[in-house]
């Protein structure tokens, strides 16, 4: 087998700009994931909804970034229907996400005009800083898409950072931390975590509409296992965060490191694609990839418990020397 590495050196502008991108999504799943302590799994097919409204807009005529807020308030749309089955009708979070994502594929399909897929050509709309209206990325300017998605990710991250930090924010995370506490202190978790669930598939739909601008198409399958790539974002980024910061960062930090996260999972995936591997393994290796990372903390710990007992035994037995 043949590898050349300066192929696999052209291919990683591109995997940075998709993993920035992802990124973004992994962010709106932290939300929800770390902050309320909900696998919410709607993402999957929030994550279609924004690259379908993002595209069918701008097939209509409207500017690419109109088209992405209309995107975001689909999104937190969807999110708004997750949380009222999980808090208004008693369904469990996890199954109130399946049933979101579930309808949410018809609800795209509708979107599209009942085709799975469509396609918004970057030469009849060009670029944004072009005609001013046009793609904010595109696959076929990476150093642009790279800039556009750094920018992006940093204002939803000072955004959430200082969201968090407000009175409301504060409840929303006492709500995902202690429920039971919070009730206590007069916290409404039930609108707590509808709001928290809104505002994680608004970002979510905002990462799918630059995704499918990326692209230049919007495919009603674009947003599946979206969930997986998110935490393994998430895992992937905490673990190099407390690698980095061992006494621990702060929660716009820990949100930077997500976004590392997504970059550096896109990396791998193309190290595996350059290697010629099977592309229908990928999800096997994104598992694999999610798995060894998640098992990361638990073993350092159960390695540091370990050593800590040994030495324990090694001073007890030479206390009884003595």
């Amino acid at each position: 087998m043949n590898l050349n590495i300066l192929n696999l050196f052209s291919r990683m502008p591109s995997a940075c700009a998709q993993g920035i991108l992802w990124g973004l999504m992994a962010l709106g799943v932290y939300i929800t994931f770390r902050v309320l302590d909900i696998a919410d799994l709607s993402v999957d097919g929030t994550f279609a909804t924004g690259g379908a409204v993002t595209v069918m807009l701008i097939i209509a005529g409207f500017p690419a970034a109109v088209a992405l807020l209309i995107a975001i308030l689909a999104g937190i749309l969807a999110g708004l229907c997750t949380g009222l089955l999980h808090t208004k009708l008693g369904i469990p979070a996890i199954l109130s996400g399946i049933l979101t994502q579930f309808a949410l594929y018809s609800v795209n399909l509708h979107i599209m005009g009942m085709k799975a897929n469509q396609t918004a050509s970057l030469k009849k709309y060009g670029m944004f800083f072009e005609n001013g209206k046009g793609f904010l990325v595109s696959s076929r300017y990476i150093p642009a898409a790279i800039g556009v998605g750094l920018l992006l990710a940093l204002v939803v991250i000072l955004a959430l950072y200082r969201y968090f930090g407000t009175e409301q924010g504060s409840a929303v995370r006492a709500t995902g931390s202690n429920p039971a506490m919070a009730s206590a202190q007069g916290i409404n978790i039930a609108n707590m975590k509808v709001l928290g669930l809104a505002l994680s598939n608004g970002i979510v739909a905002l990462s799918g509409g630059l995704m499918t601008q990326f692209q230049g198409t919007a495919d009603v399958n674009i947003g599946r296992g979206a969930i997986v790539i998110g935490l393994a974002s998430i895992i992937i980024g905490e673990v190099f965060c407390d690698l980095f910061f061992r006494k621990g960062a702060n929660f716009g930090v820990r949100m930077g490191f997500v976004v590392f996260g997504g970059v550096l999972y896109y990396i791998a995936m193309t190290v595996i694609l350059w290697l010629r591997m099977d592309p229908n393994d990928l999800k096997l290796f994104t598992a694999i990839i999610v798995a060894v990372f998640l098992a990361v903390p638990y073993l350092k710990n159960q390695a540091s418990t370990s050593f800590a007992r040994a030495g324990k035994q090694a001073a007890a037995l030479k206390r009884e020397e003595k």
